[in-house]
């Protein structure tokens, strides 16, 4: 039986994988026509399979092409000169091995030249491809350069500059074809912008999974094992997920190995809600490389969080370095109006909790003095959340805390509001035993938090005082997403930091849903009596 491959790769007699049929023709079509095509996509989204792929189509499948394959990871951190004598000893096994694949023998003089040839700098790179022209005998040889961000930045410009100068020669070329694979683009790489840009390139996006790729990926073990998913957790794992392949396989992991749910039965939203708590909670190698990557710089939180909370948002540029690095990420990327946004809620909730510190000093501020049982208070008898008060409290409780929330450690202070109730909701669901995770709506100015417990679904969005009308406008996108997401009620924390900011709780009934709202004022600064 085939397995949810999570650590690399995915070979089709060994994994359940998706086609990208379309994705896959578009790559082979390309390289069949010589372009220079570059694809830099963040790690684990499936790079790797395609071009292989892709190599393996013209293997089988099409005459007179000559594909190698080429990895320059093992060249990081090197010399100019290491670099170059490193990629003539790689051209000579990986063209030996296609022989070898090919069943044959290279010529006499094909034999000389790979043993003989040196490649010391750019301009003897460009004499080594026009001599192996001559060589292949009218084979257009075709090269995929996976891991291209580990070149020396010494030898980035001349070795781009050659390809260059290579394909302007003409059809007739060698390389004929070029595929440069990985996570940061020319741009990025370009640190002193001393490269004029690599203007003949082909840009492939290669994008997550769609919602119907997660059903192809998901039926096909449903077809092997029997075991159905039910439509609202296949849309479930796609949005929280974004399609991230490596989300979406580790989602599918949980459910069908880890989870020992009966072959005979259904795969439910229970049971999503609890390989959800699951991927939220877990060290795994994707999520791990993300949050230590992330916590290298705090920037990132602030950035994030303007994302996320402000109507204006940000503008989605590679030459803003911040921007440039959760894009290589794959925390966020470029909406249709040229403007950041959050793509996957999964890596949100890590980075917010990431951010969080561990204890914020406010702990005991939380619940008033005449609580019985704790957080337990705001549950009925018949377990249901006292929402309302569980709000009403936490309103009350920035109003007792005051200017303690500005000394809350390592938070920026317009977003301390955001933190303190991410941090409040989180401790009141681990102890009365619900789920807790994030909704990233429209991908910025917006952050819902959604609370599941005792079957029953509580939304509570979150945002900046952006003036009247955006408050306004606020509201009726809660009622819609509360209608979308068959729950009963929504709830809608604003936090002002304006200081003529006024306390406000509002009940309103929109399409027929009831919205209950809050403006908290967070208060502006440290008192002097503090400060000296």
């Amino acid at each position: 039986m085939r397995w949810f491959e999570t650590r690399g790769p995915v070979n089709p007699e060994d994994n359940y994988v998706v086609a990208r049929t379309e994705e896959l023709t578009d790559f082979v079509d390309r390289l069949k026509k010589g372009r220079y095509i570059v694809l830099f996509a963040p790690r684990q989204t499936g790079k790797t399979t395609l071009f292989r792929n892709a190599l393996d189509v013209l293997d089988s499948q099409e005459n007179g092409y000559f594909p190698i394959q080429l990895n320059f990871e093992p060249y990081v951190d090197t010399s100019l000169s290491t670099f170059y004598e490193y990629l003539c000893n790689d051209l000579r096994t990986n063209i030996e091995s296609v022989y070898e694949k090919l069943g044959s023998k290279p010529s006499d003089d094909m034999t000389r030249f790979l043993n003989n040839t040196e490649i010391v700098d750019h301009p003897s790179m460009g004499r080594y491809f026009k001599q192996l022209e001559r060589l292949l005998e009218r084979q257009r040889f075709v090269m995929i350069i996976d891991e291209f961000d580990a070149i020396p930045p010494d030898a980035l410009r001349g070795f781009l500059h050659t390809l260059r100068s290579i394909y302007l020669t003409g059809r007739e070329r060698c390389p004929y074809s070029v595929g440069i694979v990985g996570v940061k683009n020319i741009t990025q790489l370009n640190y002193d912008r001393s490269i004029s840009p690599f203007n003949i390139q082909d840009e492939f996006n290669l994008n997550n999974f769609t919602l119907q790729q997660v059903e192809e990926l998901l039926s096909q073990y449903t077809n092997e094992v029997g075991q159905p998913f039910d439509r609202q957790v296949i849309g479930s794992i796609h949005k929280q997920t974004a399609g991230q392949p490596v989300l979406v396989n580790r989602f599918a992991q949980i459910l069908t190995e880890e989870m020992d749910i009966p072959k005979n039965e259904p795969i439910t939203m229970d049971h999503f809600s609890i390989a959800h708590i699951n991927l939220l909670q877990e060290r795994n190698t994707n999520i791990s490389h993300l949050v230590t990557n992330i916590r290298k710089n705090r920037n990132f939180e602030r950035l994030l969080m303007k994302i996320a909370s402000n109507d204006e948002g940000v503008e989605f540029s590679f030459d803003n370095e911040l921007v440039s690095e959760l894009a290589t990420y794959g925390v966020i990327g470029e909406g249709a109006d040229g403007m950041c946004e959050i793509v996957n809620p999964i890596y949100q909730y890590r980075i917010m909790r990431a951010f969080k510190p561990l204890v914020n000093g406010l702990e005991q501020d939380y619940l008033p003095e005449d609580t019985h049982d704790g957080f337990r208070d705001y549950v009925t008898p018949e377990g249901d959340i006292r929402m309302e008060a569980l709000l009403d409290n936490f309103r009350d409780f920035i109003a007792r805390a005051g200017f303690k929330i500005l000394q809350v450690p390592e938070t920026p202070q317009e977003y301390v509001g955001q933190h303190l109730l991410f941090a409040y909701l989180s401790q009141f669901v681990q102890i009365v035993g619900g789920v807790m995770y994030l909704e990233v709506q429209t991908g910025r100015g917006r952050m819902d938090i959604l609370i599941l417990h005792n079957n029953r679904k509580y939304i509570v969005e979150t945002k900046l005082w952006s003036g009247e009308n955006r408050y306004q406008r606020g509201k009726a996108q809660l009622a819609a997403y509360v209608k979308s997401e068959k729950a009963v009620k929504g709830y809608y924390v604003v936090f002002n930091h304006r200081k003529t900011a006024e306390d406000r709780v509002e009940n309103e009934t929109l399409e027929g849903f009831k919205i209950r709202s809050y403006v908290i004022p967070v208060i502006q600064e440290l008192p002097s009596s503090v400060l000296t």
